[in-house]
């Protein structure tokens, strides 16, 4: 492996945020993401693209103060939205509490990032949660 190459293959923490650019996020990944797309009634409307990653691996970085959050059904997924623009980036997800969401689609520059994604069944959430819980554990 070239030393390019290696370099490539280090985690980085990548930028991303909201459409008007008034919050800002950070996340740590690999060049290659497992992500998940979800049938569910709020991630079919809004076409979130899920990368869950620890907690430790992500921070806001800017707007903070500017997050509006929004929680249905049982209340444990915290929605967290620009309350200027609308837009979603990142959330605390119902199966992975203890870690992050961010929404692919809203990372500033994909170079470099392998995406693999997979469907979820977010519509029979129950029969499939456990299968997301690894996700925001750290890895050893």
């Amino acid at each position: 492996m070239s030393e390019a190459a290696a370099d490539r293959a280090e985690p980085a923490w990548r930028g991303g945020g909201c459409h008007c650019g008034g919050v800002r996020f950070e996340v740590l990944t690999g060049p290659e993401v497992l992500a998940q797309t979800c049938n569910c009634s709020i991630c079919a409307k809004t076409g979130f693209i899920h990368v869950i990653v620890p907690e430790a691996r992500f921070r806001i970085t800017r707007g903070a103060e500017r997050l509006t959050t929004y929680t249905f059904n049982t209340g444990v997924a915290r929605h967290m939205f620009c309350s200027t623009c609308g837009v979603k980036s990142f959330y605390r997800p119902r199966s992975n509490p203890d870690g992050w969401s961010v929404n692919a689609r809203c990372l500033d520059d994909t170079a470099g990032l392998t995406l693999e994604i997979e469907a979820f069944d977010g519509r029979n959430w129950e029969l499939h949660a456990d299968t997301l819980a690894h996700l925001s554990k750290e890895s050893t």
